[in-house]
């Protein structure tokens, strides 16, 4: 699923200048921005909204959960696991 969600977002951003609206706080050392297309449209919520992604509510606070197609979770049982602390996340 992951291959296939990276070409649906480079199919999407090809050839347009994305704007990063930086977040005040840093998540695990790294960065945290919320991206858009030239239009307006919120990338996250794009792939939220075609199945390719799941709302994390342990940083988006939930945001991009109206967005979630009827049944994504299933599909995306091992991210919705993870959510929940059913399964480890280990570091290699």
């Amino acid at each position: 699923m992951g291959e296939k969600a990276k070409w649906e977002l480079v199919k999407m951003c090809k050839g347009q200048t994305i704007t990063a609206e930086l977040e005040p706080d840093i998540s695990y050392d790294r960065v945290v921005a919320t991206c858009y297309l030239p239009d307006g449209r919120d990338l996250s919520a794009e792939m939220v909204k075609i199945g390719l992604a799941i709302d994390w509510p342990k940083f988006s606070g939930g945001k991009y959960a109206p967005f979630e197609p009827h049944g994504v979770r299933k599909k995306h049982w091992k991210a919705a696991a993870k959510q929940r602390g059913h399964m480890a996340v280990l570091n290699k």
